[in-house]
């Protein structure tokens, strides 16, 4: 991407040669970050960059596309590049310290939607917290939900405290310190629990995609041998912490669903089930109501 006496490498330009570098390196976005990369340095919204096909970047926003790019093509995610990234409809800042929100993620959100009071004061946890995203997007979609946002790592912690200040949800979102339920208080009874926690397998994570084996935190994906650790924990301790009849919701892999049904079951402690699909069809959502 050497400037020439050629043709000026206007924004249309740019983003046709990012393109096709990012193919050659397997990037399965490529168009989307291209966009993104460009966008972001120039200060511009993506539609932006459509509607001014014909400008030529110069100066310090030129050099540091070219940087990003250098950076993509080594396979850091665009969206730690930008250091921002979307989820719910709320802007959130994420950095290498804490995992990229998914879409398939929401569907956890609706689910605690669905389930909390919509007229009565509620208190919700959500354990593993990374960038904020979940307990967020609660606290957006329930007006009179408070939320206990828990990470084991203070660097993760700090980016979830300034996307709360960012959201304007500082005020009914907390965030604690510690690992898993260690971090509530004593006595503390919630009308639901939720948690994306870590479940990949040891041997998946290995030969995911280097994206996410090499730069997304190994804290917030690594599920162990069978990417179940962390579900063996939550369902056996969750009933402890729920209210009667309150549920504890569970994001979950590809064919981790009737594991952690299985894991539930084994307790004696939760009524009703339910199990939900993600965009692709794939069961990502596991719900485990409380015994009265």
């Amino acid at each position: 991407m050497e400037q020439s006496s050629g043709d000026a490498w206007t924004v249309q330009r740019l983003l046709d040669w990012t393109v096709k570098f990012f193919e050659t390196k397997g990037i399965e976005t490529a168009r989307l970050d291209a966009e993104l990369l460009l966008a972001h340095a120039l200060g511009w919204q993506r539609i932006e960059l459509y509607a001014r096909y014909d400008h030529v970047p110069q100066g310090p926003p030129l050099d540091q596309f070219r940087e990003m790019v250098r950076s993509r093509g080594a396979r850091m995610p665009a969206r730690y590049l930008t250091g921002k990234a979307e989820f719910y409809s709320l802007p959130l800042a994420v950095s290498p310290a804490v995992l990229i929100p998914r879409p398939e993620t929401e569907f956890l959100v609706e689910r605690a939607l669905a389930v909390l009071p919509k007229d009565d004061d509620s208190l919700v946890a959500d354990l593993g917290t990374g960038s904020g995203a979940i307990a967020l997007a609660v606290a957006k979609g329930c007006a009179k939900a408070r939320v206990v946002a828990t990470d084991v790592s203070e660097d993760a912690l700090a980016v979830a405290r300034a996307n709360a200040e960012k959201t304007g949800l500082a005020e009914r979102v907390t965030f604690a310190l510690g690992f898993w339920f260690e971090a509530l208080e004593d006595g503390a009874r919630f009308d639901a629990i939720l948690s994306n926690p870590p479940y990949v397998a040891v041997p998946d994570l290995e030969q995911a995609m280097p994206e996410v084996r090499d730069h997304e935190p190994r804290l917030a994906l690594d599920g162990g041998d069978d990417g179940l650790d962390a579900y063996r924990l939550l369902v056996a301790e969750a009933a402890t912490w729920l209210r009667p009849g309150a549920w504890l919701i569970l994001e979950v892999g590809q064919g981790q669903s009737e594991a952690v049904l299985a894991l539930a079951s084994e307790t004696g402690r939760y009524d009703a089930t339910a199990v939900e699909p993600d965009y692709q069809g794939i069961p990502r959502v596991v719900s485990l109501q409380c015994k009265a």
